[in-house]
């Protein structure tokens, strides 16, 4: 009778460790597609406010035409003359 006994025994705790190794495959492998979601998820963040602020950037070079100080810019709206616009 004990030898059954320790027999049992022996086949649950076999049982337990197999699923001990189980899980700790399972969780390793989790952890690892946890932290490739969770970079991706910070790159694909980081290339959104890259593009967010890269949209609609225009660089415009105005150069200093008048001694006084006022630069007389002409647009597509119209002439431009000492600051007041003239849309005739």
């Amino acid at each position: 009778m004990a030898v059954q006994k320790e027999i049992q025994e022996l086949k649950e705790q076999s049982l337990a460790w197999e699923m001990l190794k189980d899980a700790r495959k399972t969780n390793k492998r989790m952890f690892v597609i946890w932290i490739i979601t969770f970079l991706t998820l910070v790159g694909v963040t980081c290339y959104t406010i890259y593009l967010l602020n890269d949209v609609g950037t225009i660089s415009e070079t105005i150069t200093q035409e008048n001694e006084n100080g006022y630069n007389n810019y002409i647009g597509n709206d119209g002439d431009i003359i000492n600051g007041k616009a003239n849309n005739n």
